[in-house]
């Protein structure tokens, strides 16, 4: 560290710490804000399943855990694809929200036809490229 008689040890150290901050905050003023209006607009379309419609009985519970547990050791995927939306109903398995390519949404439609069975799995999945 410098010194010097005058201070300006401090005045310096003041200036770099000022230069910093307004550096970051120049850098997220700079980010564009997330944007899920139109996602939030088709989630209230009373036909289109959400978490809340999940069921609690055992087996549907199970069917959602075992598919996320598969979906979760996938690293291959993005963390979107991580942290997509399972709604198991009566046996039925509704996947929904974004993933960054179809290669994503096969495999995440695999893990839950692993799961569930083929017949049981309603993709809704949107590749973010075809959005």
């Amino acid at each position: 560290m410098l010194t010097c008689k005058s201070g300006a040890t401090v005045a310096l150290a003041a200036i770099l710490q000022f230069g910093l901050t307004a550096g970051l905050l120049y850098a997220q003023d700079t980010q564009t804000a997330p944007d899920n209006t139109a996602t939030n607009k088709r989630d209230r379309n009373k036909n289109a399943p959400t978490a809340d419609d999940q069921k609690n009985n055992k087996n549907d519970l199970e069917t959602t855990r075992k598919i996320r547990r598969a979906i979760m050791k996938d690293k291959s995927l993005s963390i979107e694809a991580h942290n997509v939306k399972i709604i198991t109903r009566d046996g039925t398995v509704t996947l929904r929200g974004p993933v960054h390519s179809d290669q994503e949404q096969k495999a995440i439609v695999a893990h839950a036809a692993e799961v569930a069975g083929e017949a049981n799995v309603k993709n809704e999945l949107e590749v973010a490229s075809k959005q």
